[in-house]
């Protein structure tokens, strides 16, 4: 298992990258490798001679507290019906491996409302069905593995022409993949490797995520949340239904957890609170998710708030109105850091993050203009349709002079600030 997390966070990002099914808000490998990284702290704190049965259900465990997002749940609950087969076990042979296999994919299909072709749910059942022939032909834990992960290869090839949605992005399934990514981990592990250092890996293939638009995206709230049982109850699927869709619920003997894409989260959350303690919830906007995805950014998830604090708190340091300390300076427009960091290098003061279909608002760039130290702040739209906007902070700003220069694209911007003069006049 630890193999396996290491492998699905060297792989993240790639399999960001294919993730368009629910929702292509491109989350699917962050969410799948922090959910079984869940795990990681309570495993390291085993002691080596641990049964089977301990290690399986302190890996269901941590997975089901820690699972995000829809795949997340799901990766938390294969995990959770193979603990349950192994309950009782010391030790696990290829035969038992197989059938703790099936009794994961049962306990996935039990928990998701309405299963879709084509998913990691399609690929882990036939990935065990394979290990279940696997371990009649030869009762091996590192034969049945490797079979049911050539078969699940397969399945995920054809994961493509299943599913609509990931055919029209030319990618196979995003959670098919991050599930035999950690299968593999965890067959190497078998064989005796090295557990790798954990670095990023480029993205082979990659979802055409301008052949999606958010119409394809019926609810606009990722919601997840854990309650801390009263009783044996937990919420009624049939009442998610009727708020909400990709409801996968996962549930153990002192919790459970509910997914849910839906526009009113907070009904959601106070229907649970009918049936114990709420412990911890995560909403996210999938529509902005996918407005970052489509424009080459990060998708920004709840994950990220330590970060937007931090920024916050430093923003809030700076003072609102920069002194002059030099006569030009520069504000550029553009999305990702990549590009910030060019255009930084060539001598723009201050960054506002936005591009297409992100445009910002005037009152974000007279921020940044204001905190820029110069007495005259020349604009870099950088996109059309922001030259309005940035116009409208000429009049607004009275402590400095404000030049936009109307630059329509990355590269104009580029090129005006390789053209700069700073001994020339503002008119140059």
């Amino acid at each position: 298992v630890l193999f396996g997390a290491a492998c699905i966070t060297i792989e993240r990002e790639a399999i960001n990258d294919l993730n368009v099914f629910p929702v292509p808000d491109g989350d699917t490998g962050t969410n799948m490798g922090m959910t079984i990284g869940a795990a990681r702290t309570e495993l390291l704190n085993l002691p080596d001679d641990c049964t089977v049965e301990k290690a399986a259900q302190v890996t269901a465990s941590a997975m089901l507290r820690g699972a995000r997002g829809n795949s997340g749940v799901i990766l938390s609950l294969l995990f959770r019906g193979i603990s349950k087969h192994l309950k009782g076990m010391d030790e696990a042979d290829g035969v038992l491996l197989a059938a703790a296999m099936k009794e994961g994919v049962a306990t996935a299909y039990s928990a998701v409302m309405k299963p879709a072709e084509g998913t990691v749910l399609t690929v882990s059942r036939l990935a065990a069905d394979r290990a279940v022939q696997a371990a009649e032909e030869c009762n091996s834990v590192e034969y049945v593995l490797q079979e049911a992960i050539h078969k699940g290869l397969e399945t995920l090839e054809e994961t493509i022409e299943m599913n609509p949605v990931l055919k029209k992005a030319g990618v196979v399934d995003a959670g098919g993949k991050g599930y035999l990514v950690i299968l593999d981990g965890m067959l190497r592990a078998l064989r005796g490797e090295a557990i790798p250092e954990v670095t990023e890996e480029k993205a082979e293939s990659k979802a055409d995520f301008s052949s999606m638009s958010q119409e394809e995206i019926t609810f606009t709230f990722d919601t997840v949340f854990i309650v801390r049982r009263i009783d044996d109850r937990s919420i009624e699927r049939a009442y998610l239904d009727t708020i909400g869709d990709s409801i996968v619920i996962g549930e153990d003997d002192e919790a459970f957890k509910v997914h849910v894409h839906t526009d009113i989260p907070g009904c959601a959350l106070t229907e649970a609170q009918k049936y114990g303690t709420l412990e911890l919830a995560k909403i996210e906007n999938m529509r902005t998710q996918y407005e970052a995805v489509a424009a080459g950014k990060k998708a920004q998830s709840t994950d990220d708030l330590d970060a937007v604090e931090e920024e916050l708190e430093r923003m809030e340091s700076e003072p609102a109105v920069a002194p002059a300390e030099k006569r030009y300076g520069f504000l550029a427009v553009c999305a990702g850091e990549g590009l910030a960091t060019a255009f930084r290098d060539l001598g723009v003061d201050r960054i506002v993050s936005g591009g297409q279909t992100m445009n910002p608002s005037t009152e974000a760039i007279l921020q940044e203009v204001n905190r820029t130290p110069s007495e005259v702040v020349f604009i870099l739209p950088n996109n059309k349709n922001i030259i309005m906007a940035a116009e409208q902070s000429i009049p607004l700003c009275e402590d400095k002079t404000v030049v936009v220069v109307p630059t329509k694209t990355i590269p104009q911007g580029i090129t005006a600030m390789l053209n700069f003069d700073p001994e020339g006049e503002v008119s140059d």
